[in-house]
């Protein structure tokens, strides 16, 4: 019998190396963009939305416009279902830098525009037993705050960067902007606010030991 010598094509290493990289996360996107992209804003330079790493747990997610509902639930007065556009339109907007910092090193800074969860909270009367705001996304992502961060920091629901709508790749069509916290609390595609008395935070990755709080200035691990 003959030995057969298996070769390896440079090609197939090329591939494997592709592969292992796409599916860590650790590989940029080239997003189309529809429209021209600001890259400064008031005097200071703005990181570009295709510096971003794709990292999420299933990959970009695609929303249908015409059947897309935020939810806003749980412990509140007034449970109520938005259109893409009742949040848009029927609110007041908001612009802010801020820089996002992932885990894995690296950090985008970027122009966002948005409306505060804070204003669509009080349109729908808050229960004062509400102790959590948990945010939950279109692929199943979830994370949570103290509702005091929420309702006493003017934190934004964006649904544009730079000038942009949000590219699906980015969280069409709201992302949270998460001040202070790290990357993993900026959950994109959101879909439903959840207003609990539970005294425990959670989330996805928070489940799996990052840390509850999520606070920059302290470590990611729980």
């Amino acid at each position: 019998m003959k030995n057969t010598k298996k070769i390896f094509h440079p090609f197939s290493l090329i591939l494997s190396i592709f592969l292992i990289f796409s599916i860590s996360g650790c590989l940029q996107q080239t997003i189309h963009l529809n429209g021209v992209e600001l890259r400064e804003y008031q005097g200071q330079k703005l990181s570009s939305i295709n510096d971003f790493h794709e990292n999420s747990i299933k990959g970009p997610q695609y929303i249908n416009n015409s059947t897309y509902r935020l939810h806003i639930t749980g412990l509140v007065d007034n449970p109520k279902n938005f259109t893409i556009d009742e949040i848009i339109n029927n609110h007041q907007h908001f612009k802010k830098i801020a820089t996002l910092n992932c885990v894995e090193g690296w950090s985008v800074t970027i122009l966002w525009e948005g409306v505060l969860v804070k204003d669509l909270l009080n349109e729908i009367k808050l229960n004062s037993s509400g102790k959590i705001i948990l945010f939950k996304a279109y692929d199943g992502y979830t994370t949570s705050f103290p509702i005091n961060y929420i309702m006493n920091n003017s934190i934004i629901l964006a649904y544009k960067m730079n000038n942009i709508t949000i590219p699906p790749e980015r969280g069409y069509p709201f992302q949270l902007v998460a001040e202070g916290k790290w990357g993993y609390k900026w959950i994109k595609w959101v879909t439903e606010i959840e207003v609990t008395n539970s005294t425990q935070l959670s989330g996805y990755w928070e489940n799996r030991g990052y840390s509850d709080n999520g606070d920059l200035n302290a470590s990611y691990i729980g």
